[in-house]
């Protein structure tokens, strides 16, 4: 399986890093199956810190990390996931030590529907109808060491 991650750095050993604010899956090594998602990624990382856009293209034997990595797996943005992702977003370690964790990934057009569910402005029911027809890309989330493990730098690639 090829995975990606958009950076404004070449990543070529992967580490878990605090972020500076919370994300969907709270900490880890985030990647994607989608190298479009990376390279949006990227190119907003260079905005709000500079540098220059690079996609960091991994490979993972998924059939062993699977197996031996405690994962959680979100298949579709349903009431379970929308829950993780806001309770990560306010800062709560809800992944349960787990090793790795897969989901959709909640875009900039995600983030004002969650945006306006957290603000109280619409139901959990209208926020899981508006994101049932959005175009949803994913995350793996590497959340520890022993996940990392298993990840194998292949390349990077500077985005023009």
């Amino acid at each position: 399986m090829l995975l990606y991650h958009g950076s404004n750095v070449e990543v070529k050993a992967p580490k878990i890093l605090e972020p500076s604010h919370a994300l969907d899956f709270g900490s880890g090594f985030y990647t994607t199956l989608n190298r479009d998602q990376a390279v949006d990624f990227a190119r907003k990382v260079v905005l709000r810190k500079g540098g220059i856009a690079i996609v960091n293209e991994y490979e993972i034997d998924e059939k062993i990390a699977f197996e031996f990595c405690d994962m959680l797996k979100f298949d579709q943005p349903d009431e379970i996931w929308l829950n993780f992702v806001c309770s990560c977003r306010d800062g709560f370690d809800v992944a349960g030590g787990r090793d790795l964790v897969f989901g959709p990934v909640a875009n900039d057009d995600v983030y004002r529907t969650l945006a306006l569910y957290r603000e109280g402005e619409i139901t959990k029911e209208e926020t899981l109808a508006r994101l049932k027809i959005k175009q949803l890309y994913n995350q793996l989330v590497f959340a520890s060491a022993k996940a990392l493990a298993f990840i194998r730098f292949r390349k990077s690639e500077v985005i023009v």
